[in-house]
């Protein structure tokens, strides 16, 4: 069994560069937008290992819990101890995400405690940033880029992730900050950058296990109805997984990053078809 899922795999692999090789790349596909990238990707504060831990860093990541916990430990990043980041797990698996950082050589014995051996880091933004982005190219083979900038005065910022998903542009802003620390004007941005851009899809993605109806969800529907003077709402699609006009998609990290982002591309290619 265990080899033919591996050549499924494989074929499946095959299967998509061939599809792929059909459609412009992600970088023709902005150019014909009128865009051409100027920066990407940056590492200033990209906490990330050497080659040898990175794959092990990247599915660490994949758990909210060692997110979270990275997250304090960038807080108290020029000195902290096992105590300071156990808000959001257990001492005992707090100890294993710190045993782990310090094999990795993320971090380093200090005083009483540890501290980041990369200092300063401003934020877990780019980190994240760039975990989304491999996930998306390692579970939908898709031709993604982080932290991307162009030279463009229109509509200032980063575009936080951009993908190729078959045949469509994605643009996905990627929020580090729980919903309490975002405000009215990021929402702002985003729909500047999607009138903008014009992406085939466009992801709002709140790092989060809160619910998105509280405060999120309200901050689109009040900017929506600033903008065009009539009330658009946001529909749920299923969880903390919404929609508006099946072409902006709002979205958390409840059940796990990846099978929310196939909720969307299923819900997007596999809707019923309507009649008018």
């Amino acid at each position: 069994m265990t080899d033919e899922i591996k050549r499924l795999k494989a074929e499946n692999r095959r299967l998509n560069k061939i599809i792929s090789g059909l459609s412009p790349s992600l970088e023709i596909m902005l150019k014909r937008r009128g865009f051409t990238i100027y920066r990407k990707e940056p590492s200033d504060d990209l906490l990330t290992p050497d080659r040898k831990y990175k794959a092990a860093f990247f599915n660490k990541l994949k758990k909210y819990s060692f997110r979270l916990f990275l997250r304090d430990v960038i807080k108290h990043q020029y000195s902290f101890t096992l105590e300071k980041v156990t808000r959001y797990a257990t001492i005992e698996v707090s100890a294993q995400y710190i045993d782990f950082l310090l094999k990795a050589g993320l971090a380093e014995a200090f005083g009483k405690g540890y501290r980041l051996t990369k200092r300063p880091v401003k934020s877990f933004g780019e980190t994240l940033e760039w975990f989304v982005s491999r996930l998306i190219k390692n579970d939908f083979h898709a031709e993604a880029a982080w932290g991307v900038k162009f030279k463009r005065p229109r509509v200032g910022g980063d575009y936080d992730l951009l993908a190729k998903v078959d045949s469509s542009l994605l643009y996905m802003e990627i929020k580090s900050s729980p919903p309490k620390g975002i405000y009215d004007r990021e929402i702002t941005f985003f729909l500047d950058r999607i009138e903008d851009l014009s992406p085939d899809i466009s992801v709002f993605f709140v790092d989060t296990e809160l619910r998105m109806k509280d405060k999120i969800i309200p901050m689109f529907e009040n900017e929506l109805r600033r903008r065009y003077k009539k009330t658009i709402t946001a529909e749920r699609i299923v969880r903390e997984l919404f929609h508006i006009n099946k072409k902006i998609f709002i979205i958390n990290a409840k059940e796990n990053i990846s099978s929310n982002i196939e909720a969307v591309l299923t819900f997007l290619w596999h809707r019923e078809f309507e009649i008018t």
